[in-house]
């Protein structure tokens, strides 16, 4: 496995990292357990201090880290800055926060003794992250930003593709005054992470990636008895309703579809629009979609940057083939992209029949899945029919409405007029396919916690 800075832009290599050796991967193991001995005995101010220096320095020098995402996997730069704030903003939540989320609870008995309980927060141990290249800060603030100010350390295994925003992540938490083995990034083989997971000084394990990744280390965790947080694919459903405004709503469909070049595991994949206004919102939505300019991400004019790589790029476009030849139609706005860089030609697939294999596929990119329903009753079967569960989407004027199709909508996370996104006081999570366990929020923190009881009888 070789960890490598490739720009998708040029498809130039520019800096290649060897794989740790197994004595590095023990050394690093080791040294996390003895920084978390001193660690989880830090009072929460103590932690506070480290977890919020590293939110401000991000936010001192965004350019810096903002610079490496863009470079790496092909994120348009203005995004990248945007990420970055994103990550700050999470570390500085939880540096405020966590002391509130943690707070001994007591519990209200009926012992006719007259004893009391209360349950406390501890923290387990050290955890490992498994996380993916495509918002390459904000996945490794989400593992940690809530587990450092709980009291736990982290161990993380980055993609592949980002190795320098992983050491930069890294780097950050030593700069802001985290002892070493507090933050750990380790460039691992497929073959040390699962020794890693089964390793028992490793307590917890928390995975963002694909359904074939989350099931080998959630595997490789159960056969350890070991706690994990698994957030895997998505192809979130957007549901516009006869009422909505279209204005409003093709604009932010085209965002939910197209931000991150598409490659968003809560990107807006299937479209699905009620009859009524299902023509006038496709040919909104094309017209959107051919005003694309493909180029540099870093030209503040371009609005359709490359994929993450030409993999990546190679494996949409075979996606797209395939539904194509299992009968669904495609619709291909705009200009030719660049044929140099991992770009790939934005389109909308339609007549996408059941037994197509891309109805229930999730396509990682600049393509859009649209669906047409009869009525709203059809929009919510479609939107429920799919093996994934992660966010999605209702758009009509009536909000109270919209709160009553969400409901009815089988996914972790519903917005109403909004695709799905994130913010650090939310619960990100999903069902199905898509995972299991919560992050961000007061939710988040939860996840890698011993909720121990005391019980106290009268002497």
């Amino acid at each position: 496995m070789a960890y490598a800075s490739t720009n998708p832009y040029t498809n130039e290599t520019v800096a290649t990292f060897p794989t740790i050796g197994d004595q590095e991967l023990e050394q690093a193991i080791a040294t996390a357990q003895d920084t978390f001995e001193s660690w989880h005995t830090k009072d929460f101010d103590e932690r506070k201090e480290v977890v919020e220096r590293a939110s401000e320095i991000l936010r001192e020098r965004p350019d810096d880290f903002a610079r490496l995402i863009t470079s790496e996997m092909g994120k348009l730069y203005r995004e990248s800055m945007e990420e970055v704030e994103l990550a700050a903003s999470i570390l500085d939540y939880y540096a405020k926060n966590a002391e509130e989320f943690l707070a001994p609870e007591r519990v209200d008995t009926e012992d006719p003794d007259g004893g009391e309980a209360v349950v406390i927060s501890e923290p387990i141990g050290v955890l490992f992250g498994v996380q993916p290249w495509n918002f390459p800060y904000y996945q490794l603030a989400r593992i940690a930003g809530p587990n450092l100010m709980a009291g736990n350390v982290v161990m993380v295994k980055h993609a592949e593709i980002v190795p320098q925003s992983a050491a930069a992540f890294e780097q950050l938490f030593r700069e802001a005054g985290a002892p070493e083995g507090a933050y750990t990034n380790v460039y691992a083989s497929k073959e040390q992470v699962a020794r890693a997971i089964k390793d028992p000084r490793i307590k917890g394990v928390a995975l963002t990636g694909s359904e074939g990744a989350g099931s080998s280390v959630a595997s490789n965790a159960g056969e350890e008895l070991k706690k994990s947080t698994l957030e895997l694919g998505g192809s979130d459903a957007l549901v516009v309703l006869a009422d909505a405004d279209l204005d409003m709503t093709v604009e932010r469909a085209l965002w939910g579809r197209l931000n991150n070049a598409g490659q968003s595991c809560v990107a807006s994949k299937r479209i699905i629009v009620v009859d009524d206004v299902a023509d006038e919102f496709l040919r909104r939505f094309t017209d959107g979609v051919a005003q694309l300019k493909p180029g540099d991400p870093f030209d503040s004019d371009t609005t359709l940057p490359p994929l993450s790589s030409q993999s990546a790029a190679d494996n949409l476009d075979a996606l797209v083939d395939e539904a194509v030849e299992n009968g669904a139609s495609v619709i291909t706005p705009g200009d030719p992209v660049p044929e140099e860089g991992a770009f790939v030609q934005p389109r909308i697939l339609t007549d996408i029949t059941k037994d197509n294999p891309a109805h229930d596929k999730e396509f990682f990119g600049p393509v859009a899945l649209f669906f047409r329903a009869r009525d709203e009753e059809e929009a919510i079967r479609i939107a429920n029919d799919s093996s994934f569960g992660l966010g999605g989407s209702v758009f009509t004027e009536d909000t109270a409405h919209g709160v009553e199709v969400a409901r009815r909508i089988d996914t972790g996370m519903v917005f109403v007029n909004h695709p799905t996104w994130t913010r650090a006081d939310l619960p990100f999570g999903g069902t199905k396919r898509s995972g299991y366990g919560q992050e961000l929020s007061a939710a988040g923190i939860q996840e890698f916690i011993n909720k121990k009881l005391i019980n106290v009888m009268p002497a």
